[in-house]
């Protein structure tokens, strides 16, 4: 599939009206106005984070695994918060799997509901912090109106100067790979492309991601070893950071903590580096 326009996930109606079990407060707001850019060196550029834990924080808690998705949105507002602060380009969130789908069909609308509701509800605020908006994956089997919602967001932050914010959602990496590939060989087919000129430069504009750059530094919450299909081609050259808090617990000291390891570490790029 080559790169979909951004899109919102969720319905009309707010996830504080669906039935979760157990009271909990709602998520706080962010600030209404990022700080200035803090100048940090070696500060990645691009940042993508695997967002992970989220049922098992509210299993621990003795909640509902939908309590955890909601305390989630919390780490989402205050870690995009953070970056525009610290200055980052561009930060890639793993909202939603291709294989997410295999979820209990309840958890899945609850987690449109929560995605969408407050998307839209920080509108105003990705305005003043001049956020961009942007989505990957595929636009196929999602609700006609959340496609509509997340569209008019992305349009409203388009001439914004500031931070790309990228959600991931219905997202494949190897869905992603092999549309490339499908596009490439209809181009060929059609006359349009030699196939001696293709190149990693012509793959990578048949991406979801193509204009952006590929991410720096690849955070993994809740201590799981693995890319779960995230960025196969776009994170070869990426530094990994994993650690064992879950999303809901992950906070700006444990992202300043990842950008400090990302400072230090040596990036050679298959080259020999500088020690």
């Amino acid at each position: 599939m080559a790169a979909t326009p951004a899109h919102r996930l969720g319905a009309r109606m707010s996830p504080l009206d669906h039935d979760r079990g157990q009271e909990a407060e709602p998520p706080p707001r962010l600030a209404p106005d990022a700080a200035p850019p803090e100048a940090v060196e070696g500060l990645p550029r691009h940042v993508a984070i695997i967002m992970d834990g989220n049922g098992r924080w509210a299993q621990r808690q003795g909640l509902p695994r939908i309590e955890g998705h909601r305390r989630g949105v919390t780490s989402v507002r205050r870690i995009t918060e953070h970056c525009v602060r610290r200055g980052v380009e561009q930060l890639t969130l793993y909202c939603l799997s291709s294989e997410n789908w295999r979820r209990p069909q309840a958890e899945l609308a609850f987690l449109m509901q929560l995605l969408g509701h407050y998307l839209v509800e920080e509108r105003d605020l990705l305005m003043r912090q001049r956020v961009r908006l942007a989505m990957i994956g595929s636009r196929e089997g999602l609700p006609a109106e959340t496609l509509a919602d997340l569209d008019k967001t992305v349009e409203i932050c388009a001439a914004n100067d500031g931070m790309l914010l990228c959600l991931a959602i219905n997202y494949g990496a190897r869905a992603e790979l092999a549309a490339a590939a499908r596009a490439l060989a209809r181009d060929v087919a059609a006359g349009r492309l030699d196939p001696e000129t293709i190149d990693e430069d012509t793959f990578a504009a048949r991406l979801h991601t193509t204009g952006m750059p590929d991410p720096d530094l690849l955070i993994r919450t809740a201590g799981e070893m693995r890319v779960s299909n995230f960025l196969l081609w776009q994170i070869s050259y990426a530094e990994l950071w994993v650690t064992p808090v879950a999303w809901p617990d992950f906070t700006e000291t444990d992202l300043d903590e990842a950008f400090a390891a990302y400072a230090a570490r040596d990036r050679r790029f298959g080259g020999l580096g500088l020690s």
